[in-house]
């Protein structure tokens, strides 16, 4: 199982070694065609200055994807803390806080 804590996440995002580096350079001379292939491929590219990685280009949709599986996974990790510090209550108790109202 992975550890989900907050400091420690992991989400695996696959790259093609070939198809997915790039330098800055060509980013400025082929911007269409570097980031229909980032839409297309849904898998982030790096970008390289001198060689080495500079930055990382991702699909807003997939980077969304990762941003809500990241705080989904924050949200549970501090859930089991909870749970685990004994801060639970009974569905009873629940709904009827819920019915009322009140902040949960």
């Amino acid at each position: 199982m992975l550890n989900m804590t907050p400091n420690n996440m992991r989400y695996a995002m696959p790259i093609s070694l070939a198809e997915d580096i790039r330098s800055v350079t060509d980013l400025k001379r082929h911007t269409r065609e570097i980031l229909d292939h980032v839409h297309q491929s849904g898998r982030p590219m790096v970008l390289t200055v001198n060689g080495r990685a500079d930055a990382v280009i991702i699909d807003a949709r997939v980077y969304e994807k990762h941003l809500k599986a990241m705080n989904l996974g924050r949200l549970l990790s501090e859930a089991e803390v909870q749970v685990s510090g004994g801060q639970t209550r009974s569905a009873r108790a629940f709904l009827k806080e819920f019915k009322n109202g009140r902040k949960l």
